[in-house]
C-alpha cells in the first residue's frame, strides 16, 4: 500500500496549513461527518473538485458549536467562501429513529459516538458563520439543504418549514451533485464576480426581489409555486407544489420554479443535463487517500468501515419509490462509470494492508442499474415520469444488464480478489421483465444466475416493502407477486448449485395508504414463506418524498386521492407489532389486535389454532365502563 504523509488529506487545523507552506485558504468546508478522503463522503468529494481546480482547499469536520466557537475561528476567513455539508445523512435521521427518539451512536462519528453535531448542522453552522465572518459568502449543500431547497414539511418539528436558505441566511445552495455547479461558481468568482450578484447557475437556489418573478403562473421556462405563506394556509397547495417540484426535478430539460417567502423570492435554477462517463469517472479518479484523517488514529468511523472494500458503479436511480430521495438529489437518470475507472479503484483496494480478497459491493443506489437508459434518448427528453419503472416499465429502457456482467468478469478476473459481493439493494422487477429484444432476455437470465451463484454473501438483499398491492401502489413499487416469483427462482438457483444462502427482504410499516389490516396480512404472507423478519422499519417522512407530502397532506399529489396514514405512535406501533407475530411476547397483543379488527380468520394462519379471546370486545367495553 502507498505509505502517505499528512499533507496528503486536505488540512483540517492551521499546523496542517502551515505544512504546506499556505497564507491564505481559498474556501474553508465544515462538514457534519469526520473526515474521510474518500469518494462516498460528500465533503472529501467537494474538497477534492475544489482542489483539482487550483483552489486551496481546507475542512473543518464536526465543529464543536457549543463552546467558545474556537472550531469555527481556528483557520480565519477564507479568499472566496464557506461551504458547508450536514453530512451524507440527513441530520434529523441520523439523530432520531421513525418514533422521535434520539438515537445513541452516530456511523459517521469516530467510535460511533452521538452528539457531535447539532440538529439541522447546516442552519446552525451558517448562522455562527455569518455572525463571525458577516462578509464572507457561505455555500451549502449536501443532502440535508438539497431536500430542503423550497417549502418543505418537518416530521421532527410537526411543521411546514421554509427553503433552508431563508432559515440559514446562507447566500448560495447547490442542490443534488455538486461537481458541476461547484466548478462554474469558482470559474466566475475567479472572473471577479461575487456570490451575491451570480444568480443563474444551473442547480443553485438563490434569494432574490420579488419583483423578478414571472408574470405568468407557468410558462416554458418558468413554474411559479404557491408561497409559503399560502402552503401554510392550505395544505392542497402545498400538495400540489410538490407535484410541479417532483416533475421538474426528474425532467431532462426542467423549468425554473419560483416560491415567495415572505418579501423575498426563493429561486430554483434548472439543474445540469445528467453527468457524462468522462465526468463521473473524473470525480471518482480524484486523488482520495480512501481513508480517514490520520487525526483519528485508533478510532473507528463505522460508515467508512462499511464501504471500504465496496465500490461505487454509478449515481442515480429510476425507482421513483415514493418513500425514498436519491432521485431527488442524485437524479433519476444513471450517470455510469467506465470500466477503466472501476477497475482503477478495485486495484487500490486490493492494494489496502487489510484487505483479505473479498470485496462487499460492487453496487449502487440499485446495484442492477448499470449503464440503463432510454434507448431512444429523444422520448427520454420529452419524459415528465417520476419512475421509468411504475406503473409499469418504460418500454423505451434498456434493461440490458450484460455491461454489469462484464464489470463482474473483469473485476472477479484481477490478481487479489478472490470474490466480489453485491452488496446493495436488486430490483428483481428489472430482473423478470420481458423485453422485446430475446437477446437482453437472455443477457438478464445469465445475470440473475450469476447474482445468486457467485456474488451472493450468503444473503441477498431485496425490497419488495410491502406484501398488499394497493400500498405497493402508493409506494410506485411492483405487486408482491413479483417477488414471490423471485424467490422461487432463487431458491431454485440455491438447489441447483447446492447453495444454503438466505434472501432478505425488507418491509416498511405505516407508510401512507397501510392500515393494521395490510399489516396482518404481511405477516400471514410472510410466514407462509417462511420469513421471520428482520430488516423492517416504520415509515419515516423525509422532506421531498411522495410519501412525506401525502402524510402532511393527507392527499395524493397527482391524483387528489384522501389516503389514510398512520400518525399517532400508538397506530405505528400497532402495525410494527405484525412484523414479528413469531416472537412470543407479542403473540397475545397481536392476538387481541387481530380480534378488535374483525380478523379472526388470521389467527388460525398465524398461530394454528384459535384462541381463547373470543370475548375480548366485550370485556374492553366493560373495562371502560
Amino acid at each position: 500500500m502507498k505509505e502517505y504523509k499528512l499533507q496528503d488529506w486536505l488540512p483540517t487545523t492551521k499546523k496542517e496549513i502551515e505544512l504546506r507552506g499556505w497564507d491564505y485558504i481559498d474556501v474553508i468546508l465544515f462538514s457534519g461527518d469526520a473526515y474521510v478522503d474518500h469518494p462516498s463522503f460528500g465533503a472529501a468529494v467537494i474538497g477534492r473538485t475544489l482542489e483539482s481546480e487550483g483552489l486551496r482547499v481546507a475542512i473543518v469536520p464536526q465543529p464543536n458549536w457549543r463552546d467558545d466557537l474556537r472550531d469555527f475561528k481556528k483557520l480565519g476567513q477564507p479568499r472566496l467562501f464557506f461551504g458547508i455539508s450536514a453530512g451524507a445523512m440527513d441530520s434529523m435521521v441520523n439523530h432520531y429513529t421513525a418514533n422521535k427518539r434520539l438515537r445513541s451512536d452516530d456511523a459517521y462519528t469516530p467510535d460511533g459516538r452521538a452528539g457531535m453535531r447539532p440538529d439541522y448542522p447546516t442552519i446552525v453552522y451558517t448562522q455562527i458563520l455569518k455572525k463571525l465572518y458577516p462578509d464572507v459568502p457561505v455555500v451549502i449543500g449536501g443532502i440535508e439543504a438539497s431536500l430542503r431547497r423550497l417549502t418543505h414539511y418537518d416530521y421532527w418539528e410537526n411543521r411546514l418549514r421554509p427553503s433552508i436558505l431563508v432559515d440559514s441566511k446562507a447566500d448560495l445552495l447547490i442542490y443534488g451533485m455538486g461537481e458541476k455547479p461547484i466548478r462554474e461558481l469558482v470559474a466566475r468568482l475567479l472572473d471577479g464576480e461575487t456570490v451575491d450578484s451570480i444568480k443563474d447557475i444551473r442547480q443553485t437556489v438563490v434569494i432574490t426581489s420579488i419583483h423578478e418573478i414571472p408574470k405568468e403562473t407557468e410558462n416554458d421556462t418558468d413554474v411559479v409555486l404557491a408561497s409559503h405563506e399560502q402552503c401554510l394556509a392550505n395544505r392542497k397547495l402545498q400538495s400540489a407544489n410538490f407535484k410541479h417540484i417532483e416533475t421538474e426535478s426528474n425532467k431532462y430539460e426542467a423549468r425554473r420554479l419560483w416560491q415567495k417567502c415572505g418579501d423575498v423570492v426563493v429561486k430554483v435554477n434548472v439543474p445540469f443535463p445528467p453527468i457524462s462517463e468522462e465526468e463521473i469517472d473524473a470525480s471518482f479518479d480524484l486523488p482520495y487517500t480512501r481513508l480517514p484523517h490520520p487525526k483519528y488514529k485508533g478510532k473507528t468511523i463505522p460508515a467508512y468501515e462499511m464501504i471500504k472494500f465496496s465500490v461505487n458503479l454509478h449515481r442515480g436511480c429510476f425507482g421513483g419509490c415514493a418513500f425514498c430521495t436519491i432521485s431527488a438529489h442524485q437524479g433519476k437518470f444513471i450517470a455510469s462509470r467506465s470500466k477503466q475507472s472501476i477497475l482503477k479503484e478495485v486495484k487500490e483496494i486490493i492494494s489496502m494492508p487489510d484487505f483479505k480478497g473479498y470485496l462487499s459491493d460492487l453496487g449502487g443506489p440499485s446495484a442492477n442499474m448499470y449503464q440503463m437508459h432510454g434507448s431512444d434518448q429523444r422520448i427520454c427528453r420529452k419524459c415528465k415520469r417520476p419512475s421509468c419503472i411504475y406503473p409499469e416499465i418504460c418500454p423505451n429502457l434498456n434493461t440490458d444488464h450484460t455491461p454489469l456482467l462484464d464489470i463482474y468478469h473483469s473485476v472477479d478476473a484481477l490478481k487479489g480478489i478472490k470474490k466480489s459481493f453485491i452488496g446493495s439493494g436488486v430490483r428483481y422487477d428489472l430482473l423478470q421483465y420481458r423485453h422485446k429484444d430475446e437477446k437482453i432476455n437472455e443477457a438478464n437470465k445469465r445475470y440473475t444466475k450469476e447474482l445468486i451463484s457467485r456474488h451472493v454473501s450468503g444473503r441477498l438483499k431485496v425490497a419488495p416493502e410491502h406484501t398488499s398491492d394497493r400500498v405497493l401502489n402508493v409506494m410506485r413499487k411492483p405487486s408482491f407477486k413479483q417477488f414471490e416469483t423471485f424467490k422461487k427462482t432463487f431458491d431454485t438457483i440455491n438447489q441447483e448449485e447446492g447453495l444454503k444462502q438466505q434472501i432478505v427482504p425488507y418491509f416498511i410499516s405505516s407508510h401512507p395508504g397501510c392500515h393494521e389490516e395490510d399489516m396482518a396480512e404481511l405477516a400471514v404472507i410472510t410466514k407462509k414463506l417462511n420469513f421471520h423478519l428482520e430488516q423492517v422499519q416504520d415509515f419515516t417522512p423525509t422532506p421531498m418524498t411522495l410519501a412525506t407530502e401525502i402524510y402532511y397532506t393527507g392527499y395524493h399529489p397527482y391524483t387528489g386521492e384522501k389516503i389514510f396514514t398512520a400518525h399517532s405512535q400508538e397506530e405505528k406501533l400497532a402495525q410494527r407489532q405484525f412484523f414479528f407475530w413469531y416472537k412470543p411476547d407479542q403473540r397475545k397483543k397481536i392476538e387481541q389486535e387481530l380480534i378488535r379488527i374483525h380478523r379472526r380468520d388470521l389467527l388460525q394462519k398465524l398461530y394454528g389454532s384459535f384462541i381463547r379471546y373470543d370475548n375480548f370486545a366485550d370485556k374492553q367495553k366493560r373495562r371502560k365502563k
